[in-house]
């Protein structure tokens, strides 16, 4: 909680949800010295027959790496991954920094993260949001949206499936999700927009880490876009957090040029550029599983066709390999 350059995804809990969920051993390597931890790197190892073996920090993340006090400390842990990973097989050891550390790793520089300060009052923070992004969190205040925190992950899961489902995508198991909650408690909630009668149209799944949010996960109806539910429930989490007293506002990370990006340039947040580095063992390029990728088209057409249903029960058995 002290180191600079912690975030959520540093965190012990993740340990349960890697092994217990998702079926992966896991390596949450630290370093101590007289006692007090110095550093620490926490890791997992994903086997999949699709993607192949990898050691990564941290999977299903977005941030990871070595989180340590000084370089000496950072450097001994980053060594201990790399003899890990030799010593597992693996194809690849990925590091998810935030900042760039080894300028002749392998880079995948796909992703940005989009931060930014929260203001000290509700009326700053609405001023903030350029002017045609303000104009659709009115009209989601005019259309009578209404937002509540849930005790549970059942409304939020329903529209999260079903909003991945019409990506192409696959769905996280709902234990997942619950299982965050639990794990996580007060740190980890879920935000549910309602329109006027009542029925659930978008939410969002939160982290808290020091004096930051990051929305982390999202679904919305389709009815979300006509009533603006979308923008609704971003800015009901950014109001609620500076109510909390909060002062980042972490929209996460989305892939360069794609509609997830533009949203959030939209809303005045300026993309940092995301330094995954990679050592390369039994391959000759840095991996690129990701809807973004040509080869997934066809996939992603066909899981859009599938039954909901179907695609909710297959769909943990092939996130799991994803990471």
């Amino acid at each position: 909680m002290a180191c600079p350059q912690a975030t959520f995804f540093h965190r012990s809990g993740w340990q349960v949800l890697i092994e217990d969920i998702f079926g992966h051993d896991s390596y949450f390597l630290y370093a101590e010295s007289g006692g007090v931890i110095r550093g620490v790197l926490p890791l997992g190892h994903v086997k999949s027959r699709l993607f192949g073996k990898a050691l990564t920090s941290l999977p299903f993340s977005v941030y990871g790496g070595v989180a340590a006090v000084d370089e000496e400390t950072a450097t001994a842990l980053e060594l201990r991954a790399q003899q890990l990973a030799r010593e597992l097989g693996v194809d690849h050891l990925e590091l998810r920094n935030v900042q760039r550390r080894h300028a002749d790793w392998p880079l995948q520089d796909l992703y940005v993260t989009f931060r930014k300060p929260i203001e000290a009052t509700e009326e700053k923070n609405l001023l903030a949001i350029p002017r045609k992004q303000r104009a659709m969190v009115r009209k989601g205040i005019k259309n009578g949206l209404t937002s509540q925190i849930d005790p549970t992950a059942d409304r939020f899961f329903a529209l999260y499936a079903d909003n991945v489902h019409r990506h192409g995508t696959p769905a996280m198991p709902k234990a997942y999700f619950n299982q965050l909650l639990r794990v996580f408690g007060p740190d980890c909630e879920v935000l549910t927009v309602c329109a006027p009668d009542g029925k659930p149209v978008s939410s969002v799944l939160s982290f808290y880490f020091r004096d930051e949010v990051l929305p982390y996960y999202a679904g919305d109806a389709e009815a979300a876009r006509e009533l603006a539910a979308n923008d609704f429930k971003y800015w009901e989490l950014m109001r609620l957090a500076c109510a909390r007293g909060l002062k980042v506002f972490d929209y996460g990370r989305s892939k360069l040029n794609t509609g997830s990006y533009a949203f959030k340039k939209n809303w005045g947040f300026e993309p940092t550029p995301l330094h995954y580095e990679y050592q390369l063992y039994k391959t000759d390029s840095v991996p690129q599983n990701n809807p973004a990728n040509a080869k997934y088209r066809l996939l992603i057409a066909t899981w859009r066709r599938m039954p909901i249903q179907l695609a909710n029960w297959l769909g943990p058995k092939i996130v799991r390999n994803l990471g």
